[in-house]
């Protein structure tokens, strides 16, 4: 145990986090048996840690925040004298029962309840734009309109919106732009409260896959959805968009980015919050759409999702008390954990936030840039 503490303080030596300090940002540990779990399970250990109590932190965000920044796991991969502690840890401990985390029966069956008190009054799950804007809901109002404009929406068009969760990009465009809208999601409860929120307007949500779509649009759209893709679709989802957008339409991807490319996701998102996501590279994606796309433009805004989680976490907090009745004191702190783990994310910028004009033959004359 004394070992996997002192593992762990040399880890932190220099990031400015002293365990059990007193500052805002230092963890406070409860629980004795969290450095020996943390060592053999990494990342899944430190959250589940986190989620049961062993141990808290006052500004979860800054915490991450100074941890990321100071690229802690490539420290680890170069110092073979750490990890020969972890190794050594490990093994000289091969028979001590791990606690028993309580899963629920997988990921959580999140409810609406939950994302109408904690996202903007059109229910936007994705970045906001945050230029001019001073509030969460001016923020994803200046979004929406930033992809309309980017992908030059006309009245009369009709515009494909692949996961579309609960139709905030497709009601905002039929409402300001007078345009016809069509969008696939996976989710039930999505579906079935899109569909009541836009009733009046000229918007379809299906309950479909994306590779299931057959049929074209004037311009398709795609937000926060190509996450959940994997790298192994990348490919099939871009040569779906290729068949389903008219020749001289135009195709924006929004997505969340890696600066390199992987093949999985941090093990404890990948358990609790989006089983089988990746963040996706320049180079996936520019491999993913050659031949089918030509890429008109490149817009990173992910310094805009510190704020824009930072707000939903407010939201998410001051709701709670209405909430709890529902979910458990740990799923509070597993959603607390999520939001401010990957606000750090974005403020250390070791997350991006890509919006990419796609056109299948080139824009003639050359793509105006939108900002």
């Amino acid at each position: 145990m004394k070992n996997a503490k002192k593992v762990i303080e040399s880890l932190l030596a220099g990031t400015g986090v002293t365990l059990n300090g007193d500052k805002p940002y230092d963890p406070q540990i409860h629980n004795e048996e969290f450095y020996s779990a943390v060592l053999r399970g990494g990342s899944l250990a430190l959250g589940e840690a986190y989620m049961d109590g062993w141990w808290d932190c006052e500004k979860l965000d800054q915490f991450f925040y100074k941890v990321l920044s100071a690229d802690l796991d490539e420290r680890i991969k170069k110092n073979w004298d750490i990890m020969l502690k972890i190794a050594w840890n490990f093994i000289a401990n091969p028979s001590r029962k791990a606690k028993a985390f309580e899963t629920g029966g997988g990921h959580y069956n999140i409810g609406n309840d939950l994302y109408t008190k904690m996202l903007d009054k059109r229910m936007t799950y994705t970045c906001g734009y945050w230029q001019t804007a001073q509030n969460l809901d001016e923020a994803q109002e200046a979004k929406l309109d930033l992809v309309c404009r980017k992908i030059a929406l006309k009245a009369g068009d009709k515009v494909l919106d692949i996961g579309s969760g609960w139709a905030s990009f497709m009601g905002y465009a039929a409402e300001k732009y007078n345009v016809s809208a069509v969008g696939v999601t996976v989710s039930k409860e999505q579906a079935a409260l899109a569909s009541e929120r836009y009733k009046d307007y000229a918007v379809e949500t299906r309950l479909q896959d994306y590779r299931d779509i057959n049929e074209q649009f004037d311009h398709l759209v795609s937000l926060g959805m190509f996450e959940h893709v994997g790298y192994r679709n990348y490919r099939t989802f871009m040569k779906v968009a290729h068949k389903a957008l008219k020749d001289k339409g135009l195709f924006l991807l929004h997505t969340i980015a890696g600066n390199h490319s992987v093949k999985k996701t941090d093990s404890w998102i990948d358990k609790y919050i989006f089983p089988g996501s990746m963040l996706p590279s320049m180079a996936q994606i520019g491999k993913a759409v050659e031949d089918l796309f030509v890429i008109e433009d490149v817009h990173n805004f992910g310094a805009d999702y510190d704020k824009t989680l930072m707000a939903w976490f407010a939201n998410f907090d001051q709701a709670w008390p209405g909430l709890k009745e529902k979910y458990s004191a740990r799923f509070y702190r597993m959603w607390k954990y999520y939001l401010l783990s990957c606000v750090a994310g974005f403020r250390a910028r070791r997350m991006q936030l890509w919006q990419i004009v796609l056109s299948k033959r080139g824009v003639a004359g050359g793509y105006q840039t939108v900002r």
